[in-house]
């Protein structure tokens, strides 16, 4: 997993409460327990005007223009903005599989869903909690300036606008610790490989009869 340590980037707003899991990758595209693939079809209801399905050649589909990463002041965004109760829905760990792949390592909201909040950290995305006066001023700037950026410090956790205004945010220090190492369950597991290797030759001499083949 790529570690997550600063994020300076281009902010995507999307001004909706209660985004859910099937609206940032709707149902049709869940295929594949693979981490990539999905990229293409995030927000596919908002993005294109026809009905989206697995194989399509999504560069031969109509484009909804009015939706805002259709436009062109927020290509290559890195960070989204969005509104509280953010990945509501079901548990599909997909969702920040697409918002990745497309380029977000951020979403800053004034809240989210549980298990997709959990989710991001999981696939080396920082999901940021503020208050909403702090959202809608985000809000409000992005509107009135393109290509406006953010700089998100995680070690420092803060957000800092280009004007120089610092927002704080929380972050379990466990979760922060495994962002800042690019450490996802299986680089976790990988950490203590010895122990385990250990651990298996140990009980194998114990216990040899566990490891025996089981003929048919």
């Amino acid at each position: 997993m790529k570690a997550y340590t600063i994020e300076q980037g281009i902010v995507a707003p999307l001004d909706r409460a209660n985004v859910d899991t099937d609206l940032i990758i709707p149902k049709q595209f869940l295929k594949s327990i693979k981490r990539t693939g999905f990229g293409d079809n995030l927000f596919d209801e908002l993005r294109y005007m026809d009905e989206g399905y697995p194989g399509q050649d999504n560069s031969i589909r109509p484009i909804n223009p009015a939706f805002v990463l259709n436009q062109a002041r927020f290509q290559g965004a890195s960070v989204l903005i969005a509104r509280q109760n953010f990945g509501c829905g079901s548990s599909r760990e997909h969702a920040p599989w697409a918002l990745n792949e497309f380029g977000f390592r951020t979403v800053i909201a004034p809240s989210f869903a549980d298990i997709f909040f959990n989710n991001c950290f999981k696939n080396g995305m920082l999901p940021v909690v503020l208050p909403e006066a702090a959202i809608d001023q985000l809000f409000k700037e992005c509107a009135e300036n393109p290509g406006y950026q953010l700089h998100i410090d995680l070690a420092a956790q803060q957000v800092k606008t280009p004007s120089g205004v610092t927002f704080d945010f929380e972050v379990d220090p466990f979760r922060k610790h495994c962002l800042l190492n690019g450490l996802d369950d299986i680089g976790l597991t990988l950490q203590v490989a010895d122990d385990i290797r250990a651990y298996e030759e140990k009980t194998q001499q114990a216990r040899p009869w566990v490891f025996q083949t089981v003929k048919a």
